[in-house]
């Protein structure tokens, strides 16, 4: 696994939040478990989460309003992929058989924002910035960072057809994992910065998985143990030298890592 430090500046990920229902607690675990820090954002309900590095934010949290807490929220990390034109793309989404979650609106400062769903529910965002790229690439592998996404998809295929229309991604190699299916690795203007596959049957939705770099993948699932969270599935060794580990918070929200070391 692996994530190009030169990546072009639209059609890519740029941004990650976590939709949580307790946001001093989901803050005291990752700083935990990732080495993030917190601090607010200027913008009401938002936190911002600065990675080990310092060198920028690497992602948002969003504590969902106590009245909002029920089935048709969803907790969890959405990854915002930064395009040259919200309003447009969000259009091309509900044309290639998608949803709009949260229509198209500015962030003062910022830019311009979309939640969105592929046609089989997986969610992500859209994000326009204002002036220049506010999400400049970092160092591959950089702790504290997303190193990997992961779609897990109800049709794999489909679902390719559908980001790469939308984003003109492309196909890079391909991983026959046996019963689980093909693994199909994707790039967005460079190396291979994700994978594609089928959703296991025990979970109930498509979602996308986005892995935290870490140094070494014993130790952190340690720390997940001790602040509350749980391993759901790991840890693995990976082609491409890495190790992996996928966990669940206190929450709820699902969220990886990915070391070079075991």
């Amino acid at each position: 696994m692996s994530t190009s430090t030169m990546l072009p500046s639209v059609d890519r990920f740029v941004w990650y939040e976590l939709v949580t229902t307790d946001a001093d607690a989901a803050t005291a675990f990752y700083r935990s478990v990732i080495g993030w820090s917190a601090r607010d954002s200027g913008l009401p309900g938002l936190a911002l989460y600065d990675a080990q590095c310092r060198c920028r934010p690497v992602g948002g949290l969003l504590e969902v309003a106590r009245a909002a807490r029920d089935d048709a929220v969803r907790t969890g990390w959405i990854g915002y992929v930064a395009v040259g034109d919200v309003d447009a793309v969000a259009a091309r989404v509900t044309q290639a058989g998608g949803a709009i979650h949260r229509a198209p609106q500015d962030i003062p400062g910022v830019g311009r924002f979309a939640v969105v769903a592929d046609p089989q529910g997986a969610i992500f965002a859209l994000f326009q910035a204002t002036g220049e790229d506010p999400m400049p690439p970092v160092q591959e592998g950089t702790p504290g960072h997303v190193g990997w996404h992961e779609l897990h998809a109800i049709d794999r295929e489909a679902a390719f057809g559908f980001y790469a229309g939308l984003f003109g991604w492309t196909k890079a190699e391909t991983m026959d994992m046996g019963p689980m299916g093909i693994y199909q690795l994707f790039a967005t203007g460079g190396p291979p910065v994700g994978g594609m596959m089928k959703k296991a049957d025990s979970v109930p939705a498509p979602f996308w998985l986005y892995y935290f770099n870490t140094e070494e993948i014993g130790p952190a699932i340690a720390r997940v143990h001790e602040a509350g969270g749980t391993l759901i599935n790991g840890p693995h060794h990976v082609p491409g030298e890495r190790w992996i580990a996928q966990c669940r918070d206190p929450q709820g929200a699902i969220f990886a890592m990915v070391a070079p070391k075991p």
